[in-house]
């Protein structure tokens, strides 16, 4: 029989689940609607009934080894969702024990970064690397830490939300509740609040004073400083300088060997490497200067929320 894992990625739009190989590879995937169910019970029957037509379609002898979920809020000391903020469902919610009981295979479960961080480790390229920090660029901003090959959980396992570390006291509201997170300054939303501060505060012409601040995303921002507009190029440098002081701070604290920028904003290339390697270097430590490599994900152009889940598998089992 051919051993496979389950990787599940929620969304606060859709759930997506594949069928992923010991090599990372996806050989199978089907998603739906995050939200259409009216009770957390009915969502967690429809993952475990979806894997499984997953399976059957493949009408061939797979045997699934088990279960990986990459979810926000996700405990993976507990495996329970508490209090996710983008999902319908409030209070704990008891995932893992769920899942298990309708397909009786383990069952794990982290945050969506986190499972990401683990996807990079087995199948992208910080194979090898014992420490090293994947940083997820979206809506908001994730991340994950790996200290001496194993992923940081913490206490009750929510360890590595730096989006929501502080960068300015008193500053942008947060979806949180809290103000100030790295995460208002640094994401395709928060280069968003950027570019219409900048727009505010200036009178120079810019293509971007046609846009309604709904109707921009981070991909025109992008388009238009790539063209030389200087409120887009400034709103890069602005997020690229908050983004490389926060990670000096990182590096001092856990010393990685690289630190990966992946999601829709680390798509802009240069435009967001370049500020942030060029802020973090400035404010690093001497001794921690030339030792650390901020870099693309190696997983750029795959599922890594599903290959990051299913990672979470792979990694408990015996070559």
């Amino acid at each position: 029989m051919n051993k496979i894992v389950a990787g599940v990625d929620i969304g606060g739009t859709n759930t997506v689940i594949g069928l992923v190989t010991r090599e990372g590879n996806c050989i199978a995937e089907t998603s739906f609607p995050t939200q259409e169910s009216s009770d957390f019970e009915t969502f967690t029957d429809k993952i475990a009934s979806q894997a499984l037509n997953l399976i059957e379609q493949q009408k061939g002898n797979l045997n699934l080894l088990g279960v990986g979920i990459g979810a926000p809020n996700g405990s993976y000391i507990t495996g329970q969702i508490i209090d996710a903020a983008n999902l319908r469902w409030k209070g704990t919610l008891n995932l893992c024990s769920s899942i298990e009981q309708s397909l009786k295979v383990p069952t794990l479960l982290t945050n969506d970064a986190n499972a990401a961080a683990l996807g990079e480790m087995l199948f992208g390229d910080a194979k090898g690397m014992k420490n090293f920090v994947f940083v997820t660029l979206g809506t908001g901003l994730g991340s994950g830490i790996v200290v001496d090959g194993k992923l940081m959980v913490g206490h009750t396992g929510f360890a590595g939300e730096l989006g929501h570390t502080n960068v300015k006291p008193w500053g942008r509201e947060c979806t949180c509740g809290k103000r100030g997170c790295l995460e208002t300054y640094v994401s395709a939303s928060g280069l968003r609040r950027t570019v219409f501060k900048l727009l505010s505060l200036s009178n120079e012409p810019s293509a971007l004073r046609n846009f309604t601040y709904d109707a921009i995303s981070a991909k025109i921002i992008a388009d238009l400083a790539q063209k030389g507009d200087r409120i887009a190029i400034n709103a890069f440098e602005n997020t690229g300088a908050t983004l490389g002081m926060k990670l000096a701070d990182i590096v001092a604290v856990f010393n990685p060997e690289a630190i990966f920028l992946f999601g829709g904003l680390s798509k802009a290339g240069n435009l967001i490497f370049e500020p942030t390697k060029r802020h973090m270097d400035k404010n690093l430590l001497p001794v921690f200067r030339n030792t650390v490599n901020v870099i693309p994900s190696g997983l750029e152009n795959k599922n890594a929320a599903v290959l990051g889940a299913a990672a979470l598998i792979w990694k408990t089992l015996p070559k």
